[in-house]
């Protein structure tokens, strides 16, 4: 399927919706899209998923110890996963829309904290158009009302950015007070969803058509729907088997 706009289109990128995916899996699948992207080896790409199980994602230079209370997580069957991007530990669930962009670095800019604004300004208006005013708080954060909705990290290779970002649909928020360790309140006070918000909240598959919508018109592109390719797999299968399926991996700070 090809989706066009009514702005002058100056490519096209590919749309790729895995559905649920296992822990080690998705975490694998953003790595190895950078990775094929940063040697040109496929276009722009916007990759959608949710995680099949409670997950909480670890920072890649966070130590396990301050971040996370690991015996909740075992208690709750929530699993851990250490990505390959820096920042704060999150938990997501299957609840959770989890968005990927692999584009060139030069079409976001240089400037590390500026670059997260085009892409979090068009979730903010895709959340926007659900009826809500939601906002883009620099650096990396969508509000609503002062409560985030949705958050987002980067990481670059080779001239390629990877950002990568949830929109909370609905997520049990209890269970993140109970397995995230944080220096400040982080609950309901800080943290919203659109279940909690709306009476009749939208579905997962009009929160990505929305996004892909405003994407779309923020970069003057059109998006066609694909999968990824033989490469992409092989790593995927090479990277859950030496270090994101790994202890070793995930624990290792």
């Amino acid at each position: 399927m090809i989706f066009v706009y009514h702005r002058v289109m100056t490519a096209m990128w590919r749309l790729v919706d895995s559905g649920h995916l296992p822990t080690a899996e998705s975490a694998a699948v953003d790595e190895a899209m950078l990775e094929s992207h940063a040697d040109r080896a496929v276009p722009n790409t916007l990759h959608f998923y949710a995680r099949s199980q409670p997950t909480v994602s670890l920072g890649r230079f966070q130590k396990v110890a301050e971040a996370v209370d690991v015996g909740e997580c075992s208690r709750r069957g929530v699993a851990l996963v250490r990505r390959c991007s820096g920042g704060r530990s999150i938990c997501t669930d299957p609840g959770q829309l989890i968005y990927a962009l692999v584009l060139p670095v030069s079409e976001i800019g240089g400037d590390a904290k500026a670059s997260f604004t085009p892409i979090c300004s068009a979730v903010a208006r895709a959340v926007r158009t659900f009826g809500l005013d939601a906002r883009h708080r620099p650096i990396n954060d969508v509000e609503v009302d002062g409560r985030k909705i949705s958050g987002s990290a980067q990481l670059r290779r080779r001239g390629s950015v990877l950002q990568h970002g949830t929109v909370l649909i609905d997520a049990d928020i209890p269970m993140m007070e109970a397995v995230l360790k944080q220096s400040s309140p982080r609950s309901t006070d800080r943290v919203t969803t659109l279940s909690r918000l709306m009476t009749a909240p939208p579905g997962m598959a009009e929160v990505k058509a929305a996004i892909v919508e405003e994407l779309g018109r923020s970069f003057g592109v059109g998006f066609e729907t694909g999968s990824l390719t033989d490469i992409e797999r092989a790593r995927v299968v090479e990277l859950v088997r030496t270090r994101y399926g790994r202890e070793e991996w995930n624990l290792r700070l």
